[in-house]
């Protein structure tokens, strides 16, 4: 297998990483307003995914520069056509971290209510904004050649805002907030446990009919696609455990649900990585246009070192994640959350 195919492998693989470790922080953050009924309520779920989130964030860093340093090409098209939406995902997930960070550092209603409100619309953003990106990278952008090398995006924000990019989305943030809630119940005990299952029930039912109308959306979009079969098994693996996380999540098992959620979010990105290879992006200028692995890769030289680094380095990174969430395995409960004085809480 050459390296470039490698590479966009293990770019795939980061960003697997980065949606199903982030995405169950994104899913807890818009359960916020639903689950959070007392600033008790809501201190719980923060506490949730208090000693991981910022790890798990750092695996979009991590892909972000593995893209950079594998796919330059790739990366400069991208982050230029798509500039805006990836400037709002970065300004929402900048707040988002701020107010995990400063929420407790006063006491008061007004304090606390404007960082739940940021908390809520960062973790609702990104994962739209970013299912709207992935899926306009299968769907297909206008982008073309250069004379003098390179590739040009030539649309704007509106054309990325198309029916099937903006169902994409939606499907992406709902999968993140059904995760989210799956992983409360995961991480709660009582009442909280019992109300994260019954919004993951409904919440489920709804992922599980729009992810089916995108999924096969998607395949009759690439049924001329050398790769097809391998997109129907992906996107046939994703909605089986998705159907397997909510039953799960109906029987109380909600480690399994966690299990099938964290299956489905990886399996439907690699339906989309599937409907893009041997493509990176897709030209819907002129098949002919589109960017591919190869042409978007950095040299022989520069993929080798990187394989060697991420040889080293990748299996550490790893071994330090499962370890820090094996520490902090327990189950919160209200309990353990510290009682405010009156006076503290009116501040």
């Amino acid at each position: 297998m050459e390296l470039t195919t490698v590479w966009f492998l293990i770019v795939g693989v980061m960003f697997i990483g980065y949606f199903v470790l982030d995405g169950f922080d994104f899913g807890v953050g818009m359960s916020l307003p639903f689950l959070g009924k007392t600033d008790t309520d809501r201190r719980v779920l923060i506490n949730t995914i208090g000693p991981v989130w910022d790890l798990n964030e750092t695996w979009l860093i991590v892909a972000g520069a593995s893209l950079f340093a594998a796919f330059p090409e790739w990366y400069a098209t991208m982050f230029s056509g798509f500039y805006l939406p990836l400037l709002i995902i970065l300004v929402a997930l900048i707040l988002r971290g701020v107010s995990f960070e400063f929420r407790h550092q006063r006491k008061g209603v007004r304090w606390t209510r404007w960082f739940d409100q940021f908390i809520f619309w960062g973790s609702v953003v990104p994962p739209l904004l970013w299912g709207v990106a992935f899926a306009n990278l299968i769907n297909g952008v206008p982008i073309r050649t250069m004379e003098g090398g390179g590739w040009l995006y030539e649309g704007t924000l509106l054309t990325l805002l198309n029916p099937y990019s903006l169902l994409g989305g939606i499907v992406v943030m709902l999968l993140c907030f059904t995760h989210g809630l799956v992983f409360v119940a995961l991480k709660t005990m009582g009442a909280m446990r019992e109300n994260a299952q019954k919004m993951a029930k409904n919440v489920g039912l709804v992922t599980i009919v729009l992810a089916a109308a995108w999924l096969v959306w998607t395949i009759v979009m690439h049924l001329s696609n050398p790769n097809i079969m391998l997109i129907i098994a992906c996107a046939a693996i994703a909605a089986v455990a998705l159907i397997g996380a909510w039953v799960a999540n109906l029987m109380g098992r909600e480690g399994w649900a966690c299990v099938g959620n964290t299956v489905t979010i990886a399996f439907a990105l690699l339906t989309i990585f599937a409907a893009l290879f041997p493509n990176v992006m897709i030209s819907s200028i002129d098949a002919a246009e589109s960017m591919t692995v190869a042409g978007a890769a950095s040299s022989q030289m520069t993929l080798e070192v990187m394989t060697w680094v991420a040889v080293f380095t990748l299996p550490l990174v790893l071994l330090y994640q499962g370890w820090t969430y094996w520490v902090f395995r327990k189950r919160l409960t209200q309990d353990m959350i510290p009682v405010e004085s009156p006076a503290e809480v009116a501040a």
